[in-house]
């Protein structure tokens, strides 16, 4: 049985980017939100939109950043890597630049969004996993993550049970 996980990313940039990890079938991930959705969520301010992360998370055994190039200044990123490692989550991170958007254009590599954390004086970049799949078109990345995200999710889960 699939892994359910909780899928992070910065919704306007990666959308699309992230529907298409999300289709692949590999893991059970939460429900996509569509746009109209989205808008709901906000109205409701910085408190309503922690409390639908919150809600979304929970029964998750582990946080999927998918990481494009803007993903590492998202302040409700930030939010769910922080939130997955404080309550135990296996957290990993993959990059996704290399994915067409919905107008057939990849992305630029971002930066790793979890620089910045700390896990008492260790930095969470050298626990966390921030992986780029191989590949030289979209499709080659795409069936790269296709056949590691299972196991990705697997060592992440491993690791966050060490601290």
């Amino acid at each position: 049985m699939p892994r359910k996980v909780f899928f992070s990313f910065h919704f306007n940039n990666d959308a699309w980017r992230a529907s298409q990890v999300r289709s692949m079938g590999a893991l059970e991930g939460d429900e996509p939100v569509s746009d109209n959705k989205w808008e709901e969520v906000k109205r409701g301010g910085d408190r309503g939109i922690q409390n639908w992360i919150n809600s979304q998370m929970s029964g998750k055994s582990c946080v999927v950043v998918l990481i494009g190039s803007q993903t590492a200044s998202r302040q409700w990123v930030r939010y769910e890597i922080e939130k997955g490692w404080n309550d135990g989550k296996g957290v990993v991170g993959i990059r996704i630049h290399g994915l067409k958007n919905v107008s057939g254009v990849t992305d630029v590599w971002g930066a790793n969004p979890f620089d910045g954390f700390n896990v008492g004086n260790v930095p969470l970049n050298s626990i966390v996993t921030c992986w780029n799949p191989s590949g030289y078109d979209s499709k080659s990345v795409y069936a790269s993550i296709k056949e590691n995200i299972g196991r990705l999710v697997e060592e992440a889960i491993a690791t966050r049970a060490k601290y």
